[in-house]
């Protein structure tokens, strides 16, 4: 199998396992996550990948609670604010499992689609990334989102606040994948 064959595979994995998480979490709480604002939401993102960030400078960390929890955060509500975008402040608050279910997968694959078509073109170069550059680019994504949003949303030449989602739903994914199947 090529390598490009393995990194649809291996998304396809870290996603069923951050699926499995963002379904569990609607079976508890049902979508409650839906009367956050996206603002909020890339707020709750930047908190996770800024703690990613913490533990990384400083080797260590005091809540028993590693970092591949934060990746699969950072991924699922990634997704919530892309589902949040489509659905518009005016409907209504209460999404069924089933709805939610499906515009999850439906986010999920289009991450995937453009995962791979940016894959074919930088040829798999992120697997020469440290994970701490990853984080990194997570954090810039994030900053952008959240200069675009300070502006109502308005940008002059740069991609919008859903590009930026997508590609921060890719990056904490190669940094799962690099977790689960590389030895850094």
């Amino acid at each position: 199998m090529d390598q490009a064959a393995d990194t649809g595979k291996q998304f396809d994995e870290v996603i069923g396992l951050c699926h499995k998480t963002f379904m569990s979490k609607m079976g508890d709480y049902g979508s409650a996550w839906r009367i956050l604002r996206t603002p909020s939401i890339t707020d709750q993102i930047y908190i996770k990948a800024n703690r990613i960030r913490s533990i990384e400078e400083k080797g260590t960390q005091k809540v028993d609670e590693g970092i591949r929890p934060e990746y699969i955060g950072i991924i699922n509500y990634s997704i919530m604010a892309l589902i949040q975008l489509e659905l518009g402040p005016d409907h209504p608050l209460n999404l069924e499992v089933e709805q939610a279910d499906s515009r999850y997968l439906k986010f999920a694959a289009e991450a995937r689609s453009l995962m791979m078509d940016k894959n074919h073109d930088y040829g798999e170069a992120w697997r020469n990334m440290r994970r701490s550059s990853l984080t990194d680019i997570i954090l810039m994504k994030l900053m952008r989102i959240k200069q675009i949003e300070d502006h109502s949303g308005k940008t002059f030449v740069s991609e919008g606040v859903e590009a930026n989602y997508y590609d921060i739903i890719n990056y904490a994914v190669f940094s799962l994948i690099k977790m689960e199947y590389e030895n850094n």
